[in-house]
C-alpha cells in the first residue's frame, strides 16, 4: 500500500464542501480540516504508485475549490506498537 499526504489549499468559503468531495473520491480515505498554513489534508492510499498521479493530479486538483495542492509519499508508517519496540529498554510491561 503506497500513502500520499495532501496538504491542500481552498476557497475558505467552500471548505466544507470541499473536504465532502475530496472524501468521495477513490483512494482517498481520510480528510481532515486543520488549522495551520493549509485548510485540508487528505490522506491517500493506493496499491500502485502510478495511480498517486491519477488521484493527486487527476482528482483531487480538479475538485472546485481547490486552489493549491502540496504532496508528500510516505516511506514508511510508525504505529504506537513500533514505537514502543524502538524505545523499549527491557523493562516488563505495567499492563
Amino acid at each position: 500500500m503506497i500513502t500520499a499526504i495532501v496538504l491542500i489549499d481552498c476557497a475558505t468559503d467552500s471548505i466544507p464542501e470541499v473536504a465532502e468531495n475530496l472524501a468521495n473520491l477513490p483512494g482517498v480515505s481520510e480528510v481532515y480540516s486543520v488549522a495551520g498554513h493549509v485548510d485540508l489534508i487528505a490522506i491517500v492510499r493506493v496499491r500502485e504508485f502510478e495511480q498517486i498521479a491519477k488521484v493527486i493530479a487527476g482528482s483531487i486538483s480538479k475538485v472546485p475549490g481547490v486552489l493549491n495542492t502540496e504532496s508528500h509519499i510516505a516511506f514508511r508508517a510508525y504505529s504506537q506498537h513500533d514505537l514502543e519496540e524502538a524505545f523499549a529498554i527491557g523493562l516488563a510491561s505495567a499492563d
